[in-house]
């Protein structure tokens, strides 16, 4: 019972903490204007003639490779869960379910956004989210 419970939480506790870190990461804290007050004095330290073009050009790539790749990690995620699960469906049906999850949580993710003040919902970032997982379950 201990081995089942133990392995339950390796299997999928990375799974979840992912899950979590996303939803913090969907809060006002990872706004644009905080985001942008970290990187912005990086870029200039890096590259102390950047235009303002450039900063911005890079803050918004930045932070769409970051809808891309958060939810190719949860893809990578969801895939390991599924596929060492006891349970047969799980094994069978993981590329499926793990799509499913990625495309739920990615909409609930902006629906979220929509209520967070310094935040903006877009159907192009849950685009983005999908494709980051598709990409990833595609790819194992």
């Amino acid at each position: 019972m201990i081995k089942q419970t133990h392995q339950r939480f390796w299997r999928y506790g990375p799974l979840v903490l992912w899950i979590l870190f996303i939803s913090v990461a969907s809060t006002g804290e990872f706004s644009a204007g905080n985001t942008s007050a970290i990187l912005r004095p990086l870029l200039l330290w890096l590259f102390p003639n950047i235009s303002e073009s450039r900063l911005a050009a890079v803050h918004f790539l930045t932070r769409k490779a970051g809808h891309f790749s958060e939810y190719a990690v949860l893809a990578f995620l969801a895939r390991r869960a599924f596929i060492t699960s006891s349970r047969a469906f799980l094994q069978r049906y993981w590329f499926q379910l793990g799509l499913l999850l990625v495309v739920i949580y990615g909409l609930l993710d902006e629906f979220h956004q929509s209520f967070v003040p310094s935040r903006t919902a877009s159907i192009y970032d849950s685009a983005l989210d999908i494709a980051g997982g598709l990409t990833v379950l595609l790819i194992l």
